[in-house]
């Protein structure tokens, strides 16, 4: 049995094709469902979800949970759809900042005064992003290259 390079790339999971509408409704819904899951099991590990700025001591959980994954995974879904309809191989790129963008700026929750469980639960969260995004766009290019092919 011979495996091809094709069959060990990301392209070959089992990743549906998507209308771009539909992969941004389901990555969005995705991500976030993943991270009010781990917000959930953050709750009972006794995370607080608070950090203090001087004397005041502000909650992150969950208002802050939902808005700072649906905002930033919708708009980058969105953005991404919108330019591929004239440049497919955006997608590739907004894959990658997917990527980076969440693995990056879990600096930001390390460097934040947040308990232990918090910071854990909070970093796991911009990982859940990391992994939802690419796959979505993933689903979102695929049903745009099936869409291209039947062009015509």
């Amino acid at each position: 049995m011979t495996v091809s390079p094709e069959s060990r790339s990301f392209t070959s999971l089992a990743v549906p094709a998507l209308a771009r509408p539909q992969a941004i409704i389901v990555t969005t819904v995705a991500a976030l469902v993943g991270n009010l899951v781990l917000w959930l099991i953050g709750l009972v590990a006794d995370a607080s979800f608070e950090l203090t700025d001087g004397d005041t001591t502000m909650a992150v959980a969950p208002g802050g949970v939902v808005t700072l994954t649906v905002i930033p995974v919708l708009l980058g879904t969105a953005i991404a759809a919108v330019v591929s309809r004239w440049w497919l191989p955006v997608i590739r790129i907004a894959q990658v900042v997917g990527i980076l963008a969440p693995l990056g700026t879990i600096a930001l929750t390390l460097a934040a005064d947040f308990d232990t469980p918090s910071t854990v639960t909070l970093s796991l969260m911009h990982v859940v992003i990391a992994v939802v995004v690419p796959l979505g766009l993933e689903s979102m290019r695929r049903g745009a290259s099936i869409k291209s092919s039947t062009k015509g």
